[in-house]
């Protein structure tokens, strides 16, 4: 089928923005409250998360989770926000409490990190009403039970095996979403999708980096005429 042109509007300040890689769009998404999320940046970096094409945002951190982190996230995105809960330093009821200010909040879902015990899994799908996020770490990660106590998406980040990590968990669950890592490339991408990966996770460059390539349009500008 011949694809359809789209018009695409934008504004001189706008343009410059953060976007995910296209090959992406292969994905076929994972619907949440009739949203639908192909690609999902991992940052915390408010100008970046304001500055991105990507669908939603992934908002988890090596600290443990504050409510007002994630308030700011929130409040600045312009789309939907995944907002870590905490499960491996931080666990039990805060994770729980955690979890209700992120839903309180406006967060699309809440993510529990790979180490995350039984019964801290259990007291967040008890007390919110948004998709709970589990993360793996490789294909030996155990998820039957927390998949029982609520967990809907897992989120697959095993480096470099993160390709063949999606394929063990497609084949054994066929409709269990999954979230992955796709790597530096657009091939590592696409093997990703091809595994069975509905929605991508992705690093953008930091902010310094960005800053740097900005930077060095702004010296060639001042650079006299030849």
């Amino acid at each position: 089928m011949e694809e359809k042109y789209m018009p695409k509007i934008t504004t001189d300040l706008r343009k410059d923005i953060v976007k995910v890689p296209k090959v992406i769009r292969e994905a076929s998404g994972i619907q949440i409250f009739g949203k639908q999320i192909r690609s999902i940046i991992f940052t915390t970096d408010i100008a970046i998360i304001r500055n991105t094409n990507a669908d939603a945002v992934i908002a988890v951190y090596p600290f443990t989770p504050h409510p007002a982190i994630t308030k700011a996230i929130i409040e600045a995105a312009d789309i939907p926000v995944f907002s870590g809960v905490g499960g491996g330093l931080t666990q039990g009821f805060r994770s729980s409490y955690m979890s209700m200010f992120a839903e309180a909040q406006g967060s699309i879902g809440v993510v529990l990190n790979g180490p995350t015990p039984l019964k801290t899994v259990e007291q967040v799908c008890k007390v919110v009403d948004i998709p709970v996020v589990s993360t793996v770490t490789s294909k030996y990660t155990e998820i039957d039970a927390k998949l029982e106590a609520g967990v809907k998406v897992i989120n697959i980040s095993a480096g470099k095996d993160t390709a063949d990590t999606v394929a063990f968990f497609r084949k054994k669950y066929p409709k269990l979403p999954i979230i992955a890592t796709g790597g530096p490339t657009e091939e590592s991408i696409l093997e990703t999708i091809e595994a069975g990966a509905n929605a991508i996770t992705y690093t953008p460059p930091s902010n310094g980096e960005l800053f740097s390539k900005k930077m060095e349009h702004y010296r060639d500008m001042e650079k006299p005429e030849q």
